[in-house]
C-alpha cells in the first residue's frame, strides 16, 4: 500500500511540474508560438519541424496531436500537413524522457528555491513565467524522486521483478502492459517517467523495457482518438493516421530493429538502464519518422480509406463556427489566433446581412431582405459561442497581452452582433 501510495504521490507531482512547465514555456514563447503554427505549408519536412518544436513547448505529445485533431476539424489544417506534425510530436516528446533521465535531481531543489522566490518578489509578466518553468522543472524531478523511492522495496519481490523480466520473453505482453498504463494516465511522459524510475532502481534491463516502450507510443494515440469522437470525419482520419504511423513504427521496431537498438543505447551508456531506455525512446521516434516520412502519403490514403468520404459530409460553410474547437484550449495563444479569426469570421456575416438589408430596400428585394434575417439568426448564434469560448480561454494560463486582447474580444463580439440587430 505504502508503494501504490508513494508512485501516486509522484506520478501526480510528475504530471503537475510537467504541466506547469508547459504552462510557463507557453506563456513565454505566446506569440512566437502562433507565428510556428502559421509556418505549415503543404511541405510535410516543415511539418514534422513544427510538431517537434510545439510539442517540445507544450510538454505533451497528446496535447500537440488533439490539437492537430482541432485544426483538421476547423479546416485550417490538412492531413498531408497533419501528419507531419504528428511525426514530429513523436519527436518533440522525447525531451522529457531524457530530462528525468538524467542524474540532476540535485537541481531540483536549487530550481524551486529561485522559481519561487522570483514568482513572490517579481511584478513582471515575463519574469513570472521563467519562475513557473523553474517551479515545474523543480516538481516535475521532486515528482521523479518520489517514484524511485517508492519503487526501490518492489527489488525485494521476486514475483515482481520476474514479471517485468518476462517481457523481455513476451514482448506482447509489455505492449499491452505499456498501451494500458499510458491509457490510463493519458500522457507518454508520465509513463516514461515510471519506466526509468524502475530503470534506475535496477529493476528492469532494457530487453524488458523496450516492449513496453512500444506499447506506451500506442497508448498515447487515445487521447487524440478520444479527442476525434464528434469531430468531423476529416479531424478522425487525423486521429487514425497517428495511430496508424505508431503501430506501423511499434511493429517494424518490435519484429525487426529491437536488437541494433539495444546494441545501440548499451554501447553509449553501458551500465545505466534509466539512460538507455531515454536514449533508446529518441531514437524509436527518430528512426520511426525517418522510416515512415516518405511513405506519409499512403498514411494519409489508409486514414481516407478506414474513414471514407461520404455524400453528406459537411463542408466548412455548413458549421455554425469554423476555428473555434474546445480542444484548442489546451494551447491557449492558438487558441487566441483561431478565436480572432472567428469573431472576423461573425464581422464578415454582419457585413453581409447589412448589404442584403439595404440592398433588399433599393431593389425591393424579398429574397434580400430573408437573407438578412438568416444572417441576423447565425449571428446570434455566433454571438454566444464565441462568448462562452472566450470565458474558458480567460480561465487558461494566458501570458498580459493575450489576457488583454481576450477583454477587449468580449466588446468587439457585441459589437459585431449589434452591426446585425441594425441591419
Amino acid at each position: 500500500m505504502d508503494i501504490a501510495i508513494g508512485i501516486m504521490g509522484g506520478l501526480g507531482l510528475f504530471l503537475y511540474g510537467m504541466n506547469l512547465m508547459g504552462d510557463g514555456l507557453q506563456k513565454s514563447a505566446g506569440s512566437k508560438l502562433k507565428r510556428i503554427i502559421e509556418l505549415l505549408t503543404s511541405n510535410v519536412i516543415m511539418g514534422v519541424l513544427v510538431g517537434m518544436v510545439v510539442t517540445m513547448v507544450i510538454q505533451s505529445s497528446s496535447a500537440t496531436t488533439v490539437m492537430v485533431v482541432g485544426f483538421v476539424n476547423a479546416g485550417i489544417m490538412s492531413l498531408p500537413q497533419a501528419i507531419g506534425v504528428i511525426m514530429g510530436a513523436n519527436i518533440g516528446t522525447t525531451i522529457t524522457a531524457q530530462l528525468v533521465s538524467l542524474d540532476v535531481d540535485f537541481l531540483a531543489p536549487v530550481a524551486l528555491g529561485i522559481g519561487i522566490v522570483i514568482y513572490m518578489f517579481s511584478n513582471k509578466p515575463k519574469y513570472k513565467h521563467i519562475a513557473e518553468i523553474l517551479i515545474g522543472f523543480g516538481i516535475l524531478f521532486t515528482g521523479m524522486d518520489f517514484m524511485k523511492d517508492a519503487v526501490k522495496p518492489l527489488a525485494e519481490y521476486q514475483g515482481f521483478t520476474d514479471m517485468l523480466l518476462s517481457f523481455g520473453h513476451h514482448p506482447i505482453l509489455g505492449v499491452l502492459m505499456g498501451f494500458a498504463i499510458t491509457a490510463i494516465v493519458q500522457s507518454s511522459s508520465a509513463s516514461m517517467g515510471m519506466l526509468i524510475a524502475l530503470a534506475s532502481q535496477g529493476l528492469i534491463p532494457i530487453t524488458a523495457a523496450l516492449p513496453i516502450l512500444y506499447g506506451e507510443n500506442i497508448g498515447t494515440c487515445v487521447t487524440s482518438l478520444i479527442s476525434s469522437i464528434g469531430a468531423s470525419r476529416n479531424a478522425r482520419r487525423a486521429a487514425i493516421m497517428h495511430l496508424t504511423f505508431n503501430v506501423l513504427g511499434s511493429v517494424i521496431f518490435m519484429f525487426i530493429l529491437s536488437k541494433p537498438i539495444i546494441a545501440i543505447v548499451t554501447a553509449i551508456d553501458p551500465t545505466d538502464a534509466a539512460r538507455q531506455i531515454a536514449n533508446a525512446h529518441t531514437l524509436f521516434n527518430i528512426i520511426n519518422v525517418i522510416i515512415l516520412l516518405p511513405f506519409n502519403k499512403l498514411i494519409v490514403k489508409l486514414a481516407l480509406k478506414l474513414v471514407p468520404e461520404t455524400k453528406g459530409e459537411q463542408d466548412d460553410d455548413s458549421k455554425v463556427v469554423k476555428y473555434i474547437d474546445d480542444r484548442m484550449i489546451e494551447t491557449p495563444s492558438i487558441a487566441l489566433a483561431n478565436i480572432v479569426k472567428e469573431t472576423l469570421r461573425m464581422g464578415e456575416k454582419s457585413k453581409e446581412s447589412l448589404n442584403a438589408a439595404m440592398d433588399g430596400i433599393v431593389d425591393k428585394s424579398k429574397e434580400k431582405i430573408e437573407l438578412s434575417f438568416k444572417r441576423e439568426k447565425l449571428i446570434n448564434e455566433l454571438q454566444k459561442l464565441i462568448l462562452n469560448y472566450l470565458l474558458k480561454l480567460s480561465k487558461a494560463s494566458l501570458n498580459e497581452d493575450s489576457r488583454d486582447t481576450v477583454d477587449a474580444l468580449f466588446n468587439t463580439v457585441n459589437d459585431i452582433e449589434r452591426i446585425g440587430d441594425h441591419a
